[in-house]
C-alpha cells in the first residue's frame, strides 16, 4: 500500500548475463529505468506494461518494445532479465526507481 509519499531509490550492479533481482526497495516500483553505462544503452518500465518487458534505446539510438528479459516489478524491487544489451556480464548497470 502507498504511503502517500513518492519513494525513489537509485544503485548499481555489475552485469552478470543473467537474471538479476535487486530486492532492496521496500516497495514495489511503478516506474524503473536501468542505464547500461558501458554498452551505452537504457530501458525504462512503468506500471502500466507487463512484467519482463521495457522501452530500450541501443547506442545508434534505435528504440524498440522489448516483451522479454526486461524489467518486472517485484514486492520489494524488481529484476532485470537477460537482455543481451542491457544486463551484460561485467559491464556497469545503474538504475532507478521510484513507487
Amino acid at each position: 500500500m502507498s504511503s502517500g509519499v513518492t519513494r525513489s531509490m537509485s544503485g548499481s550492479f555489475v552485469g552478470t548475463a543473467a537474471t538479476v533481482s535487486i530486492r532492496t526497495l521496500n516497495f514495489r516500483p511503478k516506474f524503473v529505468k536501468i542505464i547500461n553505462a558501458t554498452g551505452v544503452c537504457f530501458a525504462e518500465w512503468c506500471s502500466s506494461m507487463p512484467d519482463a518487458s521495457a522501452m530500450k534505446t541501443v547506442t545508434a539510438g534505435t528504440t524498440s518494445y522489448i516483451t522479454t528479459l526486461g524489467i518486472t516489478p517485484l514486492s520489494n524491487g524488481f529484476s532485470l532479465g537477460a537482455d543481451t544489451d542491457l544486463n551484460v556480464a561485467a559491464e556497469t548497470v545503474y538504475w532507478f526507481a521510484t513507487e
